[in-house]
């Protein structure tokens, strides 16, 4: 296919959507502010999308898993997150830390590890950043030195890890050549909870997404036998940025998410409100916004689900379009949820309606896999290259 050749929804993406958003609204959604205030796991949550396999719906069928292709995945993160933005990280983030077993893992690494997560068994997350090495992921110094055995020891910290403390299993990147040359030294390991060695550190204290905990992973004379490594070695890095280049996309899905539920919410809201003797739903320039709103988001919306389509058929533009797509798509969701706070008056600033909690969430998407500057800077260097063209 040309890089001209958009996404073609079909019916099965129509029955996710059919399937899962009733799932959200009755479920999901209704405990969203109290995940918020406690900063609890949503545990309620993720039983609800065991139940049909909307936690991790990516897996591949000879994985026991639902075979969802990326399409079909965004459109869940997206649904989930119109609800609740931290019980979208189940799926997104089980996607994120199995991408690159589905990429790279031997089968027997494939065989072990991904039929616990489409089973529901188990949750798996993904360490890549660090104290000293956030966007510059190649300055990692999480070492993993290789023993007489074959063994590694691992040693060293990441930070910001996704729902840390409550997955089983974790890829973690760490340097296995201290010696060799930068970003070429790195190599990928599947890290189990129970590990001696390995330990959380204190869950952060966020401005959003409060239900999805993030702490650091601490590693101390921790022993990875050699047959956890994912992929070759040496090549960890690579497959780290290659799994960004499909997980960017389920970012943009959960940005417009959030967005397009802040817009729900300003929908119903301005056609209840009156001031001046009417609606205020009918003052044009709520009626401005309301549009901005609208039309913002729905090209958002074709972005992240074009992106997706071309992560599906790992098209060589992907890493533009997944760029593009988790940056236009989480500014969209900053700028309308902002607004959706504004249409509320004085009580969008108030935890008594959910717009303010959404503007909270919609803030990470700005930064997570990649702040918004580096996507800009990866879609200038592929604009450069003369992709796509």
């Amino acid at each position: 296919m040309s890089d001209f050749d958009l996404y073609t929804p079909n019916e099965f993406h129509e029955t996710v959507r059919e399937a899962i958003r009733p799932l959200v609204r009755d479920k999901i959604a209704p405990a969203a502010a109290e995940v918020d205030a406690t900063g609890e796991f949503p545990q309620a949550a993720y039983d609800a999308l065991r139940e049909t396999a909307f936690h991790a719906p990516h897996i591949p069928e000879e994985y026991e898993g639902l075979g969802a292709d990326a399409l079909a995945t965004c459109i869940v993160i997206e649904e989930v997150a119109r609800g609740c933005a931290s019980s979208s990280l189940i799926p997104a983030v089980n996607k994120l830390g199995t991408m690159p077993l589905i990429l790279a893992a031997s089968e027997e690494v494939k065989q072990k590890y991904l039929p616990p997560v489409a089973e529901g068994t188990a949750m798996f997350s993904y360490g890549l950043s660090e104290a000293g090495a956030g966007s510059d992921t190649a300055g990692m110094q999480c070492k993993a030195i290789e023993q007489s055995d074959g063994s590694f020891v691992l040693n060293g910290q990441k930070s910001w890890i996704t729902n840390a403390g409550v997955s089983e299993y974790y890829t973690v990147m760490a340097v296995t050549d201290p010696e060799g040359k930068r970003g070429k030294n790195i190599t990928a390991f599947v890290v189990e909870k129970d590990d001696e060695g390995f330990s959380f550190g204190e869950p952060e204290g966020k401005l959003g997404i409060k239900g999805s905990p993030t702490r650091e992973l601490l590693f101390d004379n921790c022993v990875i036998p050699a047959d956890r490594m994912v992929g070759e070695r040496g090549r960890g890095l690579a497959i780290a940025l290659q799994t960004l280049d499909h997980t960017r996309v389920t970012i943009g899905a959960q940005a417009i998410g959030i967005a397009q539920g802040a817009l729900d919410a300003a929908l119903d809201y301005v056609k209840q409100r009156e001031q001046f003797g009417q609606r205020i739903a009918d003052f044009q320039g709520v009626q401005f916004m309301l549009a901005d709103m609208g039309m913002k988001l729905e090209a958002a919306r074709q972005l992240v689900y074009n992106a997706a389509a071309k992560s599906e058929r790992n098209d060589p533009a992907l890493t533009y379009f997944g760029a593009a797509a988790k940056c236009f798509a989480s500014d969209v969701a900053m700028e309308i949820t902002t607004d959706a706070v504004q249409l509320f008056g004085g009580y969008g600033y108030t935890k008594d309606f959910p717009v303010e909690r959404m503007m909270r969430d919609a803030k990470i998407t700005q930064i997570y896999e990649g702040t918004n500057q580096i996507q800009r800077m990866v879609m200038a260097r592929q604009l450069l290259k003369g992709l796509p063209g």
